[in-house]
Formats: structure tokens, C-alpha cells, sequence
């Protein structure tokens, strides 16, 4: 691997190309907290405090990254689906995981809601109309953006942080 960083390569920005895509999808978001549950299981707390590149994040932050950004993402999808194109508000992914939370909480509480999360999550992905995947939501930095789009962009992300915590794993011989 030889950007750490993107351990899977970066997101290629495409959205499903049908629906058989788009369920593909939907269930590497359903089986992503399965996955990192696995790849965190009997980690010590020295480990979970260790980098998983140099000036990376932790595996912990990464853990509590997690459930920080999919909350996001799926308010994400309730808003497009209930207002006409709604200006969502980013946040700052970086300074969230410097907070206290992302530092000191066990991992268990945010695998334990990342798990509610993505039942819920994927109940209402599943429930979407052909239709539905064409509404948008307007980000200040990126524009408007298709639920399609972001569908694609939250799989790939919950394969591309699982992949951080196996591939330190892997490295470190844990």
C-alpha cells in the first residue's frame, strides 16, 4: 500500500450506475459495523491510542470518526428527502476528533451506536424510490449533490476507515 492515507485508493466521485449498484452499496454500509467491530476486536488500549499512519488519526478517533460522520450523512439523507435542495452545514472532521469524546470514550459506545445507526440507516435507503436517489442537498464547499452520490461516497468511506484499522493491523502484526 502506498498511500496510507487511502488504504482502498481515494473516492472516484461516481454514483451507482443502476440499481443493482446502488443495493451493492447499500449493503457495504449495512455489514461496515460488523467489520469494524472484527477489525477492533482485542485491541489493547495502547493500540486503540496508536496512529495508523504517522500525523494520522488514532484508531480510536478513526472508531468514533465514524459514527461522527455517518449521523452527518444520514441527517444528509433525511433533509434532502423532506426539504427541496437544503444547504447541509459541514463540520470540521479534524477538530471533532481532537474533542475529548474522540479521545477518551470506549470504542464500544460508538461501535454500539454506529450499529443503531446504520439499522436505521438502511432501513430507509431501502425504502427510497427510484426517483429518490436524483434529490440533492447543496454543500457550501462540494455544491449540490445527488443522494446517488452520496451513497457511493459512505460505502466507499466505511470500507476506506475499516481498511486504516486492518492495515495497521497487518503492519503491526497485531
Amino acid at each position: 500500500m502506498s498511500d496510507l492515507r487511502y488504504p482502498i485508493g481515494k473516492f472516484n466521485g461516481q454514483a451507482p450506475a443502476n440499481q443493482a449498484e446502488r443495493e451493492r452499496f447499500i449493503k457495504d454500509i449495512e455489514g461496515m459495523p460488523a467489520k469494524l467491530k472484527a477489525a477492533t476486536h482485542g485491541l489493547s488500549g495502547k493500540q486503540l491510542d496508536t496512529p495508523y499512519r504517522d500525523g494520522g488519526w488514532t484508531v480510536r478517533q478513526v472508531v468514533h470518526h465514524l459514527p461522527d460522520s455517518h449521523l452527518n450523512a444520514y441527517v444528509r439523507f433525511k433533509l434532502a428527502l423532506t426539504e427541496n435542495e437544503p444547504t447541509i452545514k459541514p463540520y470540521s472532521e479534524d477538530r471533532w476528533a481532537e474533542l475529548a469524546d474522540s479521545k477518551l470514550t470506549p470504542i464500544e459506545v460508538s461501535l454500539n451506536l454506529l450499529e443503531s445507526l446504520h439499522e436505521r440507516w438502511v432501513l430507509l435507503l431501502r425504502s427510497l424510490k427510484p426517483g429518490d436517489w436524483n434529490k440533492t442537498f447543496r454543500h457550501p464547499e462540494l455544491g449540490v449533490v445527488t443522494l446517488d452520490k452520496t451513497l457511493a461516497l459512505y460505502a466507499w468511506h466505511g470500507r476506506h476507515h475499516v481498511a486504516h484499522v486492518t492495515g495497521l493491523r497487518e503492519t503491526m502484526g497485531w
